[in-house]
Formats: C-alpha cells, structure tokens, sequence
C-alpha cells in the first residue's frame, strides 16, 4: 500500500528502526493513527514503547524508515517544528517546571503562540478542561500533588493546540482513583479533536479508551486489533491483564 492509499492517516510511522548503540529498539515497527482516534502501545517494559513516541517527536533518532504527519515527514524535522506542526509529547514522569507557578509553566507550553491573545486562548482551553489548574495558577507546580501534576502536563502540552498528543505512562505512580480520572481527562481531549497515542503500563486501562491497539515485544509487533477486542484476548489477558 502507498502513502497516496493512506490520506485518512493523521500519521503514518512505515518500518522503523532504531537503535541504542548496537541495540535495536524497534526492529521495522509500522503503525498508524487517524483523525480524533486513541491507539494505545502496550507491551513490557523493553518492548519499544517509549522509543517509538521519542521517535515521532523527534528527540530520538531514527537508524531507518519514515514517519509522516499528514503530507508532512517527521522524521526530517527538529522537534521544535514537530510541535509547531502540531504534535505535542508528554513524556514519562510529568517533568513539570517544580519551581514555577501553574500559570508560568502552562505558559511555556503555549511558546509557540503567534500572540497574547491566542495564549490567552490556550489558557481558556485548558481551564475549560482543567478547571483545578485555575484555581491553582498561582501557586507552585511542585505543591501540586502527584495527579495534579499529571494534569498540568497534559494541559501545558494543550497549550500548544496539537492535533496528535504523545502520553506517555500518564498515571504512573497514580492512585486507583487518580487513575480513573486520567482515563476521563484522555477520553475528554478526544472528544476536543485531538488524536492520542497512548503507552500505558496499566494495559487494562489503555485497551478499555483505545480505538485500536498494538502489542510490542523486544521491538516487534506481535498483535493488533480493536482495543476492546484485545481485552477479550486470551494471550493479552495472561501476559499483561493479570488476575480478572
């Protein structure tokens, strides 16, 4: 198939490879996302997974194979004209700016901004969807608990209007309840317009809001289908599911 064959793709990642020195990460990995559609990564930690959203946000290398953003190759841009394309990664672990306000770090994310007022806009977007980051603004994100900062992140990456946002490992370290909470957070900004691709340890969680989903294993995909579908399969049920 073509790339002329795949106009419906928001993005088109064909036959990635990359490597860590000698080691490859992924090993001719294709994926494929729509427009407003989750695809959800799952597989062990190793698996790629991590490499594979480093890869389309441009902070990691490619050994080998393309990746585009609508008519739009990826892989031949910096990051900052990633983001300025209108993808937006939030990578593991929050990394919010601890020592800055809510305000300040929701502003940075908006930096690519032509003017005041379309920050100004940004912020209403968020606050609409984050009414918590606005009664907070003033204060300093590292005050924020654990969930709250999970929210500043995913909001400051909002700022900048993307069309695709990259999560990566959003409740992490996150309570039952919080966990719940990010799932809806993740659901809303679908329904925004934004289309998200999702790697998530809590696979449960991941398969139940994909659209579609890919298991990797040591940088291969080895399954594929509905999110839905996938929760219902025997094989992911043992490796990843755990107990019902």
């Amino acid at each position: 198939m073509g790339r002329k064959d795949l106009v419906s793709m928001i993005l088109d990642v064909i036959n990635l490879v990359v490597q860590y020195g000698k080691s490859q990460a992924l090993k001719g990995v294709s994926i494929g996302c729509t427009d407003r559609e989750i695809i959800t990564l799952i597989g062990a930690n190793g698996a790629g997974k991590t490499t594979m959203l480093r890869a389309i946000s441009g902070t990691k290398m490619l050994t080998s194979g393309e990746i585009w953003f609508g008519e739009r190759r990826l892989d031949k841009m910096s990051p900052h004209d990633i983001v300025k394309l209108g993808v937006a990664h939030i990578p593991e672990g929050r990394k919010v700016f601890l020592t800055m306000s809510v305000l300040e770090n929701l502003e940075m994310g908006g930096y690519t901004s032509r003017n005041r007022e379309e920050l100004k806009q940004g912020l209403e977007f968020v606050y609409k969807h984050f009414p918590l980051l606005k009664k907070r603004q003033n204060q300093h994100a590292g005050s924020l608990s654990g969930g709250e900062q999970q929210m500043l992140a995913t909001a400051r990456a909002l700022m900048a209007r993307p069309k695709l946002l990259l999560m990566d490992e959003p409740s992490l370290g996150l309570s039952p309840l919080l966990v719940s909470e990010v799932g809806k957070i993740i659901k809303e900004i679908q329904k925004s317009g934004v289309s998200i691709i999702l790697v998530e340890q809590n696979a449960r969680m991941a398969l139940s809001l994909a659209n579609r989903a890919y298991v990797l294993e040591t940088g291969r995909i080895v399954l594929e289908g509905n999110g839905k579908e996938l929760l219902c399969n025997e094989e992911v049920k043992k490796a990843y599911l755990g107990k019902q």
